[in-house]
């Protein structure tokens, strides 16, 4: 391993550079102590090439002339220390070079440890931080399997293919946890083995000296498809939390597509048994009376009280708009101002009784301005439309629509929490906790087009939107 061309040549002109030779990729011992004493000398880390077991790639290269220990060690601000250590576990070849670099910078300006807009203490606080990353899914996801070692006793084997160097750094989290078990770890790179007594350490291994399988991962198996709540199902947090990539090693893992395929129909049993179909209006009813004491932002001053949603408890489709206006504020109804003539318009062209639908709001009240005597809608923020968010969740859990259309930007993020462009995300099925998700135009925003071939389009598209939500109830 050497720094590239043009930092040697860079080196050569400043005088001989000199070849560090570290006993291991993790070797943080021998690091520390050739950059005391670099650090010491004043030698300009330009001129160091960091190499792991062989020679330098540097003809010119002094191997291992490092100065003498210095009397007194270099001051550094202590957090420098946890940080290169996790650092230079870490699989990129320039590691060493560029810690050398951030020792020499902050022994000098200390302050610059707490400077996260430097671009080298960024940088290598990001290989920090995969490292930790790495470790963390190392303690997670080494799953042992059973071997007779021939004599009556038992040893347990793992097989891991970590993506840096961290074998060494985790083994006494194993020694501590399994510290009466007879076991080895094995892995490309390194692997590790506990007699109960001695921790030892052999060369890299490849993944069929692993074992396939054992007899008590069968009994796992059974137990994990039993404890398995689709009710708590968060594909997109578990496929962040647990990579396809480590799905290998895992028993359960074949288990997962099936269960993640039928966590659906299961949930909806499960909400059967608990509100049955015939329960929940009386359940959405007590919501909507609930949620008339909302305190949770300060939109409900001045207003007639929060207009909760409406329609059948086991709607197929589900409707989300932005916010009741002034007429469906003095109504306590969704949709029964202009707005909602547009919509009920649509509903009728797209072929969808409006009596069969669960209209509702990303907002339940009314947020506006006085202009003299009237109340001019205002666009509701981020803050209001997250506040609001826990009663959108209810109504959505109770009902578990097959279809949600959501209508306008405000209703994208009160479903999805995120958001995003409506002309972008128009014709693009949304995948949801409950069913599928369409994105259309709010039929205000129809109505707020001056030109008026730009408004029939919007209002074309708007049914378009609802025949294909209509569709995907199916």
């Amino acid at each position: 391993m050497a720094t590239d061309p043009a930092s040697q040549a860079a080196a050569h002109s400043a005088g001989p550079t000199r070849a560090v030779r570290l006993l291991g990729e993790d070797d943080w011992d021998g690091w520390r102590d050739a950059a005391r004493r670099l650090l010491a000398a004043g030698i300009d880390p330009d001129a160091i090439i960091w190499t792991v077991g062989g020679k330098a790639d540097d003809l010119f290269a002094i191997e291992n002339e490092l100065p003498p220990q210095p009397r007194v060690p270099p001051r550094v601000p202590r957090s420098f220390l946890p940080l290169a250590q996790s650092a230079i576990l870490h699989s990129d070849p320039e590691r060493f070079a560029l810690l050398n670099r951030l020792l020499v910078k902050v022994s000098r300006y200390p302050d610059l440890m707490s400077d996260r807009a430097d671009p080298l203490l960024r940088r290598i606080d990001l290989l920090a931080k995969a490292v930790r990353r790495d470790i963390h899914k190392m303690h997670a996801f080494v799953r042992f399997r059973e071997l007779d070692n021939g004599d009556g006793s038992q040893r347990f084997v793992a097989w891991f293919e970590p993506d840096h160097h961290i074998v060494r750094a985790t083994s006494g989290f194993f020694v501590r946890r399994f510290a009466q078990m007879q076991w080895s770890i094995l892995t490309p790179e390194l692997c590790i083995h506990w007699d109960g007594e001695a921790l030892t350490e052999s060369p890299g291994a490849e993944r069929p000296d692993a074992p396939a399988d054992d007899a008590f991962e069968q009994a796992w198996k059974t137990y994990y498809g039993a404890i398995f709540n689709p009710a708590r199902l968060k594909i997109k947090a578990m496929l962040k939390e647990m990579p396809r990539k480590y799905w290998k090693n895992l028993p359960e893992a074949d288990l997962i597509a099936p269960l993640v395929a039928s966590a659906q129909a299961r949930e909806s049993s499960m909400v059967e048994q608990v509100i049955p179909s015939g329960n929940r209006a009386r359940t959405l009813e007590a919501l909507a009376e609930e949620a008339q004491g909302c305190r949770r932002c300060p939109l409900w001053k001045g207003t007639s009280g929060c207009v909760f949603g409406e329609g059948p408890g086991d709607a197929a489709m589900m409707i989300v708009g932005e916010q009741p206006g002034d007429e469906e504020d003095r109504g306590g109804r969704p949709f029964i101002g202009p707005a909602g003539q547009v919509l009920d318009r649509a509903l009728s062209e797209a072929g969808i009784d409006r009596r069969e639908v669960y209209l509702t709001n990303a907002v339940k009240h009314f947020k506006y301005v006085m202009r003299g005597k009237r109340r001019l809608h205002q666009k509701p923020d981020a803050a209001e439309i997250d506040m609001c968010r826990w009663w959108l969740d209810q109504e959505a859990s109770l009902i578990r629509p097959r279809s949600t259309v959501m209508l306008g930007a405000t209703a994208v993020r009160g479903i999805t929490g995120k958001t995003g462009a409506v002309g972008k995300m128009r014709e693009t099925a949304l995948p949801l906790q409950h069913g599928s998700g369409t994105v259309s135009w709010h039929p205000s925003y129809v109505l707020r087009l001056p030109d008026r071939e730009a408004a029939d389009r919007a209002y074309d598209q708007l049914v378009q939107d609802l025949r294909l939500a209509a569709e995907r109830t199916g």
